[in-house]
Order: structure tokens, then sequence, then C-alpha cells
């Protein structure tokens, strides 16, 4: 039996090349907990941040391994934990870090089996961001025939954003991205205009609109605020462009006979029985191919930092999924 597993760590703050491959004991699964035999890992953009060092402050260390939610078997349980998981396929969300490994512990109630027609990839792909998506959408009170805007939408949150939007009974839902060929891309997925990444308005584009799904931020947040309709809603689901500027609640201040309104939103205060429901319908959907996990590419786990770089650099549609 196997002693040690490979593993990716945060050995230095700052660019992908802080991330190392290191040997790490193997762990048995504590009380609660199941051991799963990693097949797949998403790499999201939290993992970039805490890589980088942004969230040092948050309590995320030099040494820390990324990776939040992982799919593979079960070979082992903790105690309290029913033996029948063993030998099942699952997603598993491993909470602020401890994905990057070929062995992943994760805590039994944060688990949830695959159905069949579901790979792993796609679990990865859906698991987080769809329920994000789903949740930032409801965070937003949503309803059929608004109009909805996705910023930053050829990320994997944007696309279920997107999709979800669209199944919901959308009257439109345009998307910023960088290039035409991703806007046709979103367009098959679901987007009815693609607009530049400052949000100018396309041919035939809603001049404003009800809700505002941003998954960027940053310094050119602000301004997203003068395309919301009176009585729009903005919800903020990410921050990938880094925090918008401090007085930026002076758009909405400003604009105050508009009702507009902004909200910050993290799947952390969506009570768990509700995640699991979501999670679960969308897997069952996106195994009937009734939506799409896009999955930009499958790397090694072992190349964490090619999948960094192209994260950094703004070329990934979708998801990077690593494969221990």
């Amino acid at each position: 039996m196997e002693t040690t597993l490979k593993a990716i760590a945060v050995q230095a703050y700052g660019g992908p090349e802080g991330l190392a491959v290191v040997d790490l004991p193997v762990q048995a699964p504590a009380a609660g907990q199941v051991l799963i035999a990693t097949e797949a890992v998403g790499v999201g953009g939290v993992d970039t941040l805490i890589r980088s060092g942004a969230l040092a402050a948050y309590g995320f260390e030099e040494g820390h391994i990324p990776g939040g939610e992982v799919a593979g078997t079960v070979t082992a349980v903790g105690d309290g934990v029913d033996a029948s998981w063993i030998g099942r396929r699952v997603w598993a969300f491993t909470g602020t870090g401890g994905g990057y490994v070929e062995q992943a512990l994760a805590p039994v109630a944060q688990i949830l089996p695959l159905p069949t027609g579901l790979s792993a990839a796609a679990a990865v792909t859906l698991g987080s961001s769809g329920a994000v998506a789903h949740f930032g959408l409801r965070h937003a009170r949503f309803a059929p025939g608004e109009t909805v805007l996705v910023r930053g939408a050829a990320g994997s949150i944007g696309i279920m954003a997107v999709q979800l939007a669209a199944r919901g009974g959308a009257a439109a839902v345009a998307v910023t991205t960088s290039s035409s060929e991703r806007g046709e891309r979103l367009r098959r997925l679901g987007a009815t205009h693609v607009l530049d990444r400052s949000g100018d308005a396309g041919v035939g584009a809603p001049a404003g609109y009800d809700v505002i799904i941003d998954v960027v931020a940053g310094k050119d947040m602000p301004s997203f605020f003068d395309r919301l309709n009176p009585n729009g809603r903005m919800v903020a689901v990410g921050a990938v462009a880094g925090q918008p500027p401090s007085d930026f609640g002076m758009k909405i201040m400003n604009a105050f006979q508009k009702s507009m309104s902004f909200a910050a939103f993290s799947a952390a205060t969506v009570p768990e029985a509700d995640l699991r429901a979501v999670r679960s319908e969308l897997f069952t959907a996106a195994g009937r191919g009734e939506i799409e996990a896009v999955v930009h590419e499958l790397l090694p786990l072992a190349e964490a930092v090619l999948a960094h770089q192209k994260m950094d650099a703004g070329e990934v549609f979708g998801r990077i999924v690593l494969l221990p």
C-alpha cells in the first residue's frame, strides 16, 4: 500500500511558478469524512487568488493545497460514515482547499453521487459554478421575461449563468466577453446579444437590464450601474479583476430615483440542503444533455502551473480540469 501521494502546493505567493509538486503522507479519513481516489480536479478563479497571495489575510498561508472540488471514487470512510459509500463515484466539495491531490479528503455531508452519463470532469465543471450561478440569479430575484447581462461570461460561472437565465425564460441574455469567437460560443449556449468588455450595446441589444450578474468586479464595475433599468439589481458573484473602487456605491446614490440595488453573493450563505438539491438537479440535467458543462482543457495534475498560466492570461473558456 502506498504511503505517500502527489499534491500541488503554493510554495511561494505570486505567479504560477510558485506552485510545486510535493509528496504528502496518505491520511486516513477522520470521523465523518471519506477518502476519494481523485479522477478530476476543478481549477477555479479563487485558486489563482490564493496562489497570488491576494487572500493571505484570510488565512491562506504558503504551503496551502488549492482546489475546492474534486470527483472520483470513494476508497475509505471514517467513523460514522456508511460503508456503502466505498466504491461509489462522487463529486465532493473539499472546502477552501485540499483538492489538488491524488487522494482527497472530504466531509461526507459535502459529497454527491455522480449520475450515470456524467463524467468526473463535467462534475467539477458544474458543481460549484452551477450552484453559484443558480443562487446568484435567485439572489437577484430574476424572473421570467426580464433582461439579463452576464459580465465576464466566458468563465465557468458566467457560462452557467447564461444557460440558466436562458432556461429560466429571460427576455434577453447579453454577455460581455473578449472576442467574437467566444461570443459565438456563448450564443450557442443561450446568449442573445454579445457586447464588448465595456458593455457597449451591440446591434439590437437592450438599452438597460433588469439583472446584471457580475463575475469580474474590478475598477470598471461602477460603470455597469449605468446599464441597470429602474429597479434593476446587480449581484457580484466573483471578483476576478479585483476589488471595485471604495466609492463604487456613489453611482447608486447619485441615481437614487432609479431605485437600483447591489449585492454580493457567496454560496457559503446557502443552506447545505439547498445546495445539494440544486447540484443534484444540475448533474442530472447535464447527464441528460439539457445543459452543457464546458471543459476548456484536461491537463495532468503535475501541469498545474500551466493551468494557472492559462487562467492568468485569460485564455480559458469554461473550466480547466486537472487529472491526477
